[in-house]
């Protein structure tokens, strides 16, 4: 099962430094998600990270970034719903009901599915499936290994999300919560969570 990450909403100092390290202890791939950012601060945080890692990253804003640094792919959303005109590459989709995934994974490199359980940073995404119903998705193949889960992720419930059948887990506030954007300069706990993770889904 693959492993992927959703970059932190803000921009701070030590983000190259902590997404180059996760790449090299096996993040598979990378979901750059700024909001409302400008591009300039994108184009600077992938000019830092080395040029092999690129390729593993699907950048969900500022598309024409694909083409700049030769990334992965395009992420389409409620934010940006659009493939770019004369746009040919990698685009993946986040479905939000079970309902959307047989069509979107026909037009897509993969899908996410969102809010798989509570989140942990926003207190208005929760849980919109049971158990079953994801259990019974899986049995008729609506979840195989082209749709990845997102939103409330962590150590405790990645095992399911493997055995439910899902082809990847997106992880991101159990991640950067072990990290103080505005003041941290030492990032061992990401990456010592992170291979806890790591092991989970090898």
């Amino acid at each position: 099962m693959k492993l992927l990450l959703l970059s932190s909403p803000r921009f701070f100092v030590e983000e190259d430094k902590i997404l180059a390290t996760l790449f090299e202890e096996g993040l598979d791939i990378l979901h750059l998600r700024k909001p409302n950012s400008e591009p300039v601060y994108c184009e600077r945080l992938l000019t830092l990270l080395p040029e092999k890692y690129r390729q593993r990253v699907i950048t969900n804003d500022h598309f024409y970034l694909r083409d700049e640094f030769d990334l992965m792919g395009i992420h389409l959303s409620k934010r940006n719903p659009d493939i770019p005109q004369n746009y040919k590459g990698i685009v993946t989709r986040t479905c939000y009901s079970l309902d959307e995934l047989a069509e979107a994974k026909k037009k897509s490199h993969y899908v996410i599915l969102k809010n798989i359980y509570n989140s942990l940073s926003e207190n208005d995404n929760t849980s919109h499936y049971t158990h079953e119903q994801l259990r019974d998705a899986s049995r008729r193949g609506l979840i195989d290994k082209h749709v990845m889960a997102q939103t409330g992720i962590t150590l405790e419930n990645i095992n399911e999300i493997r055995e439910l059948g899902f082809g990847g887990a997106v992880v991101c506030s159990d991640i950067w919560n072990r990290f103080n954007i505005h003041s941290g300069m030492d990032f061992k706990d990401v990456i010592k969570h992170f291979h806890k993770l790591r092991m989970i889904t090898d």
